[in-house]
């Protein structure tokens, strides 16, 4: 039971505590105070706000103080900005985080630029095959004229023009063969001679 009555002894204290710590002069407070604590309370609370007020004034004398002498010395708000801004960089670059994440960045921007460089390669590499090819295809039409396929098929266009377009000398190119058995169609009307005329006296 001694334990419970201390404790709320300790507890009715530190409220008291509390009350007057906060400033709060609640009714309470002020009905526990004589009128000398009353009255040497109030000129503290002057004296402070005179201390105050005079602070006030010598801090506004020398920030104009200061003001003036950045003006003799040729410092302007601008050059201010600039020195802060300067320094506030400065420590921020300085930091670890700032560090840390420079450091991030150039790992991804070198990864990054190695994968476009990969990209790059393996485009060019594609773009060579394929003029590789081109060139192979390109060299690689004259031995197609030469096979045995293509002059088993040159040799039936010619027999076909020489029954169409009548009895011409062989041996002309694929391409000439082609533009005469086009042309022989266009160029060559088909005419009927009149047999009337051969037997008239």
């Amino acid at each position: 039971m001694d334990t419970s009555n201390e404790a709320k002894d300790l507890l009715e204290s530190d409220t008291q505590k509390v009350e007057v710590e906060d400033g709060a002069a609640s009714p309470k407070m002020a009905g526990m105070l004589s009128e000398e604590e009353q009255e040497e309370l109030s000129n503290d609370l002057a004296k402070v706000e005179e201390e105050i007020q005079t602070l006030s004034q010598v801090l506004a004398a020398k920030e104009r103080n200061l003001a003036e002498i950045k003006r003799k010395l040729g410092i302007t708000p601008l050059n201010e900005l600039r020195q802060n801004l300067t320094k506030s960089w400065e420590g921020m670059t300085s930091s670890p985080a700032y560090k840390k994440t420079s450091e991030t960045l150039s790992q991804a921007g070198q990864k990054a630029s190695a994968a476009f460089t990969n990209v790059g390669s393996v485009i060019t590499k594609k773009l060579e095959e394929v003029r590789i090819r081109s060139i192979q295809h390109s060299i690689s039409m004259p031995a197609m004229r030469n096979s045995q396929t293509f002059k088993s098929f040159e040799e039936k266009v010619e027999n076909i023009k020489t029954k169409v377009g009548g009895n011409k000398p062989a041996g002309g190119d694929f391409g000439d063969v082609l533009n005469s058995t086009a042309n022989a169609g266009v160029t060559e009307p088909l005419t009927e001679e009149p047999h009337l005329a051969k037997d008239e006296p």
